[in-house]
């Protein structure tokens, strides 16, 4: 193509682009997959000969920073299959010869979009909605993750596949096999919706096979491409894992004064494939004691703070549980299982579990299913009984992306633990039946939901209900958001997570884009919100507006402001120093203005960091706030970094002022892609604690691990803030090893 042509091609792609986005996604075949009989070693390396007739999927379109032409870098990706394994494997080119590429380490499940890496996102159901998303950069460093609603990534699940990565002069090739018996399909298809996308971090960008818009994500299915097999896929036969493990602890609290515990547990999971859309997970006994400890926030807030759920018997198909509702407001949060707060030390601690059992997946292409059924353990150091929680959803898709749910929790305790009568508790049980209309356009542009629940307990209240409705659009040009909530005074799911009750909401954020052609700017533009709050009794009781700027840079830093007029009525007294001072009183109005700010550098640099701040007028005094990280990247080992916030409050007599100070430094050296080694200190004075995690990993065979975690708690004061190393609140030492096994 002559130099004129091409000039004339890129200048009609934003019209191309649009006219794609009126029509919706185009749906033809793309690739044709292959099936091979030769064997292929997976080692980064295009050397077996099937590997040339295998189709090429080429043409990257950039994605950022501006999705109007093509990407100046070449890619290939092959794709082949046999009866066991779907083979990818992706060659990348770079402008000329390089010797750096950017890693965070050789720990698996990298993220960021200033990292190197190549992702395929599979679309196995093809209902524009669920897929399973595998990744992997220069170092051979993987990740896994499942997409849902539509686009929504998420790298905490974990399974078994193959991946590895070769460097050359001027590319890299990346050579995977992710075994079928790893992802769900629809049994008998022989098309998939694909995607594959691209990292680049010296020319700091992102680019897709299939075209998708800048404002929405790379991982939007409503853009993946047909890609046809020239065979059926057939059910992969017997597929059954059990992840056993052993674990021997050792624990002191010195609160209590009891003398030192040791356990030695055994349990484990199971998975198993009743078709190759349907799972039921399995688990006895489990221990969560290798899950990173929660990172710590500095709590001035009236309501409890949502914390992620990280177990992995909770993750795969997660959405048919916990999408429910709105993120303030959801009738089921799997941590509420087997997660309690020890008063004591003022952190989550384990809820032992006794059994528990999942069933999810797709039964055709229409429903999707989800069963759970998991049985606590009685605690009496923290007075909770045995209970047993049950969940069952049922999602049926209507038109191309959307859906309809329907949820139902019940939450049961038991008059003894399980060694005894384990017989039900009449008078302790809480339950909760919902609806939610999950609506996503066919274009991806318009994302909506609405969803009403309600809750019964034997007290047989009434005002128990939640219900929601709200609309986004995420167009080129313009970001809005509207929406309306209302929660019942005695809405209780227990087994759920509830910010607040009684009131009524509405909200709306408008914000409009720039795209300068040249300059270090990639998009910006003004945007302003609101939202107002309040119910019947007290009328308005909280509003605020802002008036918003941001700014988006060519090399992944961002800059966001926000100016905030606030309004808060207190129905019920407050402490707003944190401190457990002298309250503010019950029926006070304040109107403060405030900034809100946050500017995250160029994450490609060894050296990157983060701010953020929300200060000025608070309450009926001033606050300043200064929260953020800095992080050095001894690439690829791993890094250093530290997390701190600190919050400056004064109010006017008779109130305390305050000096919060949350300080996190952390650890994480990567000795190679299967020894890991990370140390977390929490220095948290609002709650009087210093927490030292340490927790070394060897996974000695694929998703097989060592685990040793050591877990100390300290006093801390917070006045003079000052640790008391000789005043330990807790402390233990978990020695855990898994195995997974394919029967």
């Amino acid at each position: 193509m002559n130099p004129r042509m091409k000039r004339i091609t890129f200048r009609l792609l934003p019209l191309l682009g649009l006219l794609v986005g009126l029509c919706g996604p185009a749906t033809a075949q793309d690739l044709t997959i292959r099936k091979t009989t030769e064997p292929i070693t997976v080692d980064g390396k295009m050397d077996e000969s099937v590997w040339n007739s295998a189709e090429v999927a080429t043409n990257f379109h950039q994605f950022f920073p501006t999705d109007t032409v093509m990407s100046p870098l070449k890619t290939e990706v092959r794709v082949l299959y046999d009866a066991e394994n779907l083979y990818i494997l992706a060659r990348m080119w770079s402008v000329g010869p390089r010797d750096e590429y950017v890693t965070p380490s050789f720990r698996r499940d990298y993220r960021g979009r200033a990292f190197d890496g190549f992702s395929a996102v599979l679309d196995t159901y093809q209902d524009r909605t669920n897929a399973f998303s595998f990744g992997i950069n220069p170092f051979g460093v993987r990740r896994e993750g499942l997409v849902s609603n539509g686009g929504e990534l998420s790298l905490t699940w974990d399974n078994k596949w193959f991946g590895t990565s070769t460097i050359e002069e001027d590319h890299w090739v990346a050579e995977m096999a992710i075994p079928f018996k790893t992802i769900r399909y629809k049994e008998n298809l022989d098309t998939w919706f694909v995607n594959f996308y691209r990292v680049d971090s010296e020319l700091g960008e992102i680019s897709t096979w299939s075209p998708v818009p800048l404002n929405l994500s790379p991982n939007n299915l409503a853009f993946n491409r047909e890609v046809q097999f020239v065979e059926p896929l057939n059910d992969p036969g017997s597929n059954i894992s059990v992840i056993p493990y052993a674990a021997f602890g050792t624990a002191k609290d010195f609160v209590a004064e009891t003398p030192s515990t040791s356990d030695f547990d055994v349990g484990g999971d199971a998975k198993i494939a009743l078709s190759s859309a349907m799972n039921f997970d399995l688990t006895i006994n489990p221990d969560f004691s290798q899950v990173e400890v929660d990172q710590q926030v500095t709590n001035l807030d009236r309501f409890e703070i949502f914390f992620p759920e990280r177990r992995q018997f909770f993750l795969e198909n997660a959405d048919l549980f916990s999408s429910f509702g709105s993120s303030r407001t959801t009738p089921f949060f799997s941590r509420r299982i087997g997660v309690a707060r020890d008063t004591a030390t003022g952190t989550n601690v384990q809820n032992p579990i006794y059994l528990g059992a999942r069933l999810s997946g797709k039964i055709n292409n229409d429903w999707r299913v989800g069963l759970l059924s998991v049985q606590t353990a009685r605690d009496n150091r923290i007075q909770l009984p045995s209970t047993n929680f049950t969940v069952a959803s049922l999602q049926r898709k209507v038109w191309e992306r959307s859906n309809i749910s329907a949820i139902f929790v019940n939450k049961q305790a038991v008059q003894d633990s399980i060694g005894g009568d384990f017989t039900l508790d009449p008078s302790a049980w809480n339950r909760t039946l919902g609806a939610d209309f999950n609506y996503a356009s066919a274009d991806g542009y318009w994302t909506g939901k609405a969803y009403y629940h309600r809750t019964w307990d034997q007290d047989q209240r009434d005002s128990t209900f939640s219900l929601g409705l709200n609309l986004e659009l995420d167009a080129y040009r313009w970001g809005v958001r509207t929406g309306v909530r209302s929660v019942g005074a005695n809405f209780n799911p227990e087994a759920g997570f509830v910010r607040r009750r009684d009131f009524q909401q509405h909200f709306n954020t408008i914000e409009y884009n720039f795209y300068p052609q040249r300059g270090p700017i990639q998009s910006h533009g003004p945007g302003f919100d609101y939202d107002i709050v309040g119910n019947q009794q007290f009328g308005v009781t909280d509003w605020d507006v802002n008036l918003l700027y941001r700014i988006a840079f060519r090399n992944t830093a961002n800059f966001r402001l926000r100016l905030r007029r606030q309004f808060t009525y207190l129905f019920r007294e407050f402490d707003a120093s944190g401190t457990g001072g002298l309250a503010l009183p019950e029926g006070s109005s304040h109107w403060y203005n405030f900034i809100i700010a946050s500017y995250e550098s160029d994450q490609r640099k060894s050296f990157f960091y983060e701010l953020s701040t929300r200060s000025g007028e608070y309450y009926n005094g001033t606050r300043i706030n200064l929260e953020g990280s800095f992080t050095y990247r001894f690439q690829p080992y791993g890094f250093v970094s530290l997390d701190f916030a600190y919050n400056r409050i004064r109010l006017p007599e008779p109130y305390n002022d305050g000096d919060l100070y949350l300080i996190g430094p952390r650890v994480d050296i990567t000795f190679s892609k299967n020894i890991f080694w990370t140390t977390f200190v929490q220095y948290n004075n609002q709650i009087n604690n210093m927490n030292i995690n340490t927790r070394f990993q060897w996974r000695y065979a694929p998703v097989s691990d060592l685990f040793v975690v050591y877990t100390d708690n300290y006093f801390t004061d917070i006045n003079n803030r000052f640790v008391d190393f000789g005043a330990p609140k807790s402390r233990s030492l978990v020695l855990k090893v898994t195995y997974w096994l394919n029967v």
